[in-house]
């Protein structure tokens, strides 16, 4: 199994914090957006007498609720398409055993979520990637480079959208033309959608399941995790309209017997949050963003994408070793008495070499400590250089 790049380097935070050293957390996307109280009070008011177990596919009262949400997304499904999961990582575990056996194939645009490897690689699957270029924003890249990809072991494309951890937004016709190879090869369209409220810039986020002509390919991957900022929750879900594939994934449901209760609850209840809620938090991560994206711009020999969504940014580095280097932040250099956390970008990719000199940074911290977090990086890479 692969390590987390977002957690790998934990151990050397909690030395530094133990040194007495003040750690901003770039490294994980862990909003410090406060969770709708609405979802809080479901469960704190909540007057259970016997905890029991859930249906392995989720309530019926959350998923009749998460089809009117979807409805709302211009996504038509039933609650017989949906399949509640513990997490979206559970979502991506029960997809991936459905549809693959060992020594299967799945494509994904590199940068990518790290955890598609770790998932991958416990199904015994190979993750075959075909990159996307800083200088292209992380944009799609040719449907030659994939089609040359296909195999007779190939199942799936597999995109985040918007995308951890580049921040990219797939458009509509990216999502039309991935429609076309996978119809004309026969695979499946897996979408990670987690990041669906976070589109930015009047972008408009295209599900593959508001696409017609999918039904038989398209699986989204959903969670409350980010949406709500509900990360502890652990409740995501499968959506699909393929039968073949949600009777395949029911058994992994029924496997581990059910997604938990309270956070059912909370779930459910989050749905009721007001449309006001999304939009001061997109407006307060469009203004991160921003002010991110410029204080990166403003070091010499430093590059960065501009994340059109989610809350994630990759940045180019003057170095050539981004894990030495985000390690030597965290165990040798501070700036007075502080230093920054990042994630080294080589983790998001599975081709060998790749994004060596490239960090994700997630701009979930407020505006002032994302300035100071920028000036701490720029003294690291001059003292890292000298």
């Amino acid at each position: 199994m692969p390590e987390s790049p977002i957690r790998k380097l934990v151990p050397f935070a909690e030395n530094a914090k133990k040194r007495g050293t003040k750690v901003y957390h770039l490294n994980i996307g862990q909003p410090d957006i406060k969770t709708p109280q609405i979802a809080l009070d479901a469960v704190k008011n909540n007057t259970i007498e016997t905890l029991s177990y859930a249906r392995s596919e989720g309530s019926e009262e959350y998923r009749t609720k998460l089809t009117n949400y979807y409805a709302n997304h211009n996504i038509n499904v039933t609650t017989d398409n949906i399949i509640v999961t513990t997490g979206g990582s559970e979502a991506l575990l029960f997809t991936i055993g459905s549809i693959t056996d060992s020594g299967d194939e799945i494509i994904i645009p590199e940068p990518f979520y790290a955890n598609y490897n770790g998932f991958s690689t416990a199904s015994g699957v190979t993750v075959v990637p075909v990159i996307s270029k800083i200088e292209d924003n992380f944009a799609l890249p040719k449907i030659e480079d994939f089609e040359k990809l296909i195999t007779k072991n190939t199942k799936a494309i597999l995109i985040c959208n918007p995308g951890n951890p580049t921040g990219y937004m797939y458009s509509k016709e990216e999502i039309q033309k991935l429609k076309e190879i996978v119809l004309k090869h026969d695979l499946f369209l897996i979408a990670d959608e987690v990041y669906r409220e976070f589109a930015y810039d009047g972008l408009k986020h295209t599900s593959v399941l508001s696409i017609d002509g999918l039904q038989d390919n398209a699986i989204v991957i959903d969670s409350v995790s980010k949406r709500y900022s509900m990360c502890g929750a652990r409740i995501g879900c499968i959506v699909s309209k393929n039968e073949a594939f949600i009777t395949t994934a029911i058994k992994f449901a029924q496997a581990r017997l059910s997604p938990p209760t309270y956070a059912l609850i909370a779930s459910e209840a989050a749905l009721d949050t007001p449309q006001s809620y999304f939009d001061d938090v997109k407006a307060e991560y469009v203004e991160r963003r921003d002010t991110l994206v410029s204080e990166l711009q403003k070091i010499e020999g430093v590059k960065v994408a501009n994340p059109k969504g989610a809350f994630y940014c990759v940045a180019e580095l003057p170095v050539n070793d981004t894990d030495d280097f985000a390690k030597w932040m965290l165990e040798t250099f501070n700036y007075n008495n502080e230093t920054v956390m990042v994630a080294p970008a080589s983790g998001f990719y599975s081709t060998e070499g790749e994004g060596k000199n490239q960090i994700r940074m997630a701009y979930v911290l407020k505006k002032e400590d994302l300035i100071k977090s920028v000036e701490i990086l720029k003294n690291a890479l001059a003292a890292y250089k000298a």
